[in-house]
């Protein structure tokens, strides 16, 4: 899989074009100059969201009523695809090969990992940052997944309405619970599902971590339900069913949903150490990658490709030594995009690349 051409247009302050290359792709150029706006628009054209806003809205060049981001995408020799994405307002259009698309035939024609500081929330951050990172791993080799969390999102969002409107009216618990039969049958379904699916993509991640890839420190993940030691876990949908049923007086009391996989977590350990409370900067960081490095080995294995790599400002996250041996690494497997502003990054490690210079929003080869 190949991203050969990108376009984007009042997408952020970008214009014009990247004729990328296969390999090893550098964005360089003076801060605010649009490197990693570049970035993002291969993100937004690859996954239809952002990892640097939720509001897709926000990547529209100020003063514009919509930007797009184009590309062509080379699956084999022999086909290759455009797609393209349009931002309007709150809405977002879909198309590949000028026909327009749902979001779960959308995803998966194109995928990207991405490395940045943001991304460092799912080893230091909160748990919901985790979750997303399951999320997103399980939707790059299964599209139809985003359909189950989407129906999950709207259930606890009207179970939620119902729990605060029984607790404000000062529903009896019989009332409550007659009222929350319907919704939770359907949260035990899709629960079970999302469970069931997280489980599977950890214990795949697991196998392929590339554990001693920048250090001798072993990592570990686990997906912890928050259902653990409540029940027999191996009978998932009995256990949920069950707890649902018992706290109904807790969650009218809270006034909203208090049992489900959206209070699950993933625990990261360097060598039997909390990652989280215990890991110093650098090995948070060399976490990521490694998890990413995962993702992308459990996509070739599923999918038979790479996707691309994208990492933002990589000499500001990681030092040279790292970044040789990640480098490494990925040759000859996947299509990297890296920003950086140093020119010393560019002397060192530009043999074989592309290199762009960004100015105001424009790329142009050197």
């Amino acid at each position: 899989m190949l991203l050969e051409a990108l376009r984007a247009e009042n997408f952020r302050n970008l214009r014009g074009m990247i004729i990328s290359g296969p390999g090893l792709n550098i964005l360089t150029g003076e801060n605010g100059a649009g490197k990693t706006n570049w970035l993002e628009a291969i993100d937004v054209l690859a996954r239809a969201r952002s990892w640097r806003t939720v509001r897709l809205t926000e990547a529209v060049k100020f003063g514009e009523k919509e930007g797009f981001a184009a590309g062509t995408v080379r699956e084999s020799p022999e086909i290759t695809r455009q797609m393209r994405i349009v931002i309007s307002g709150n809405t977002k259009t879909l198309a590949v090969n000028d026909k327009k698309e749902t979001v779960q035939r959308y995803l998966g024609q194109l995928h990207a990992e991405i490395f940045s500081h943001d991304e460092l929330d799912i080893v230091r951050g909160m748990p919901d940052a985790r979750r997303r990172y399951l999320d997103a791993g399980i939707v790059s080799l299964h599209p139809p997944f985003v359909q189950v969390l989407s129906d999950y999102t709207r259930v606890i969002k009207q179970k939620n309405a119902l729990l605060q409107r029984a607790r404000d009216d000062e529903y009896s618990l019989d009332q409550t619970r007659e009222a929350l039969i319907p919704w939770n049958e359907q949260l035990v379904k899709l629960s079970a599902k999302i469970h069931r699916s997280r489980h599977r993509f950890v214990e795949r991640v697991s196998e392929v971590l590339e554990k001693h890839l920048f250090s001798r420190e072993e990592l570990t993940i686990r997906y912890v339900s928050s259902l653990e030691g409540k029940g027999d876990m191996s009978d998932f949908t009995g256990l949920i069913a069950e707890r649902l049923h018992l706290r109904v007086q807790a969650e009218l009391s809270a006034g909203y949903s208090l049992i489900g996989p959206h209070r699950d977590d993933l625990e990261l350990h360097f060598d039997g150490h909390d990652l989280r409370k215990f890991g110093s900067a650098g090995q948070q960081r060399s976490a990521l990658i490694l998890l990413k490095l995962a993702n992308i080995s459990v996509y070739n294995a599923t999918r038979g490709e790479y996707p691309l790599f994208l990492i933002d400002d990589i000499d500001a996250e990681l030092d040279y030594k790292r970044i040789g041996k990640l480098l490494d690494f990925l040759h000859g497997k996947t299509q990297t995009f890296v920003t950086t502003s140093k020119e010393s990054f560019v002397q060192r490690f530009s043999s074989g690349a592309q290199i762009f210079h960004v100015t105001a929003g424009a790329a142009q080869m050197q």
